[in-house]
């Protein structure tokens, strides 16, 4: 494999459209968009964000080959907090740390544009295997003190430490 990483380019938001389908149709059960509501948006927002590249919200892209394998996004929200979304791999490249990479090339990204933005992302509480993944790329759970009881989803942020 030869895989590489790098923020997705203007002329690349379809490619994008294309694995985030992709990831809705496959794993459902992971994200908080539905598939089938998905193929009716003519244009998602983060496609307009790539076509202009803003540096507030962008994709960052692992390509095997010059194919687009995995997705990861980053959001700054009205609060000046950075949010990582939309995290997926092709299911026949998982496991072999692309997920990380992706991860962390997002925070680097993001550190470099921001500074020391705080960033944040959401997992399904019983989604273990994501779960991990996050804690490996530095990832702590917010107090649940923080936390809505009835959102299924647990809330962690990046630790640098």
């Amino acid at each position: 494999m030869n895989i590489h990483y790098r923020k997705l380019l203007p002329g690349e938001s379809k490619i994008y459209r294309s694995i985030r389908l992709e990831s809705l149709k496959k794993f459902p059960e992971s994200f908080g968009a539905d598939y089938n509501e998905a193929l009716k948006t003519e244009k998602f927002r983060i496609e307009y964000d790539i076509e202009n590249e803003l540096a507030e919200r962008f994709v960052v892209g692992a390509f095997n080959d010059g194919q687009l394998i995995g997705i990861c996004t980053f959001v700054k929200d009205e609060y000046g907090r950075g949010n990582i979304y939309q995290m997926y791999v092709k299911e026949e490249y998982q496991g072999n740390n692309i997920g990380l990479n992706l991860i962390q090339k997002v925070i680097k990204e993001a550190y470099n544009q921001f500074k020391n933005i705080e960033i944040y992302l959401e997992v399904k509480n019983d989604n273990f295997k994501a779960f991990k993944l996050y804690e490996k790329a530095g990832f702590v759970e917010v107090d649940k003190s923080e936390q809505d009881e009835m959102d299924s989803n647990i809330m962690m942020k990046y630790s640098h430490s």
